[in-house]
């Protein structure tokens, strides 16, 4: 019974702490998010404008900082209850030190369970609702879903998609048809809309490519034969990072069958699926910072060394990922070797001092 009371009350410290750390974080950056989003303030989109496009993109940034505030909150959670000597008293009172650090991992995978549900259903979904809702601000009723371009190649053919509307309507829709290399069509169509399960191109201007000449039709309508859906399309021009693990999974491969390069995609799913054990290895972290070698300094000091742990964290995992493309590795280790590294570090302190 005593034992259970010292869990949840180890764990409600860690939580609170936790979240007010969240907090902070999530205030801090919309503060600086908003200051510099006033340059885009025109006509229509008013400062208000701003604020609201900010609070849809909340649970992304909830997402984003969940790993800091883990670490942050953590050592805030159990540094006070070494300041106030209770951890001390716990530990008299014969309560392992692998006991205090599961009190600590509860209230964690809360968090982690929260996060999880928030990147596969709630943050996908409010990144695209929130860049729609902007640009139909800004530019008027009918913008785009998203403003970022992408390349596809399909068969003999090679696409740039300038954007995709809300409607499923491609815009500025680009095609280049090779022949053993050679260039031998470009066409150009303002947009592709999905009409009974099939695309339609409208206003269609095709160039062919012969050896001393070259010919120009235009047509109104066109069929666009492609294997292409508006599903897949719209993964290709959203921002691979804000996408949900399972439509990251889909992603990838699609990607692998049409012999591309999938990295970028895998890298995030599975920064997304290992996130569980990230966050225990941040959280064996900030139990050694407490009982180890930091257990003497002042909290700030801690919190102080919490956060270039953190940063350095997430620096390591950014670089490794163009190096996984580099050097032909998987992109998993771009996510494990930082995350393991930490987990041993706080272990083998933690054993050290335990």
């Amino acid at each position: 019974m005593l034992t259970d009371r010292l869990d949840r009350y180890i764990a409600r410290n860690v939580l609170a702490a936790i979240l007010v750390v969240q907090l902070v974080l999530l205030g801090l950056d919309l503060i600086i998010a908003y200051i510099d989003d006033l340059d885009d303030v025109q006509g229509a989109y008013s400062s208000l404008d701003v604020l609201l496009y900010l609070g849809m993109r909340l649970p992304w940034r909830f997402y984003q900082y969940a790993p800091v505030a883990v670490l942050i909150g953590a050592l805030i959670g159990l540094g006070s209850m070494a300041s106030s000597n209770e951890l001390t008293v716990m530990r008299a009172a014969g309560r392992s030190l692998s006991r205090i650090v599961w009190g600590v991992m509860k209230p964690v995978l809360l968090v982690v369970a929260a996060v999880l549900l928030i990147a596969e259903f709630v943050s996908p979904r409010t990144e695209q609702f929130a860049e729609a809702w902007q640009l139909e601000q800004r530019l008027g009723e009918g913008a785009v879903l998203t403003s970022r371009s992408a390349w596809q190649i399909e068969g003999d053919s090679v696409y740039r998609f300038g954007a995709i509307r809300a409607d499923d309507v491609v815009l500025d829709l680009l095609r280049y048809r090779f022949d053993d290399r050679r260039l031998v069509e470009a066409s150009y169509a303002e947009r592709a809309y999905w009409e009974n399960d099939q695309w339609r191109l409208s206003n269609v201007a095709t160039t062919r490519f012969f050896p001393r000449r070259t010919e120009v039709t235009r047509r109104a309508t066109e069929a666009w034969d492609t294997a292409l859906t508006p599903t897949q399309l719209e993964r290709l021009l959203r921002d691979t990072e804000t996408q949900s693990p399972s439509e990251l999974y889909a992603y990838a491969q699609f990607l692998q069958s049409q012999g591309r390069s999938a990295e970028q995609p895998l890298l995030y799913f599975w920064q997304k699926m290992l996130l569980p054990l990230t966050m225990g290895s941040l959280v064996l972290i900030a139990a050694s910072f407490v009982f180890g070698p930091l257990r003497t300094v002042a909290a700030g000091t801690r919190v102080f060394y919490g956060v270039i742990t953190g940063l350095t964290f997430k620096y390591t995992q950014d670089l490794l990922a163009p190096a996984s493309t580099i050097f032909g590795f998987s992109p998993v280790w771009a996510v494990l070797v930082p995350t393991l590294a930490c987990a041993a570090a706080g272990l083998l302190l933690l054993r050290r001092n335990g």
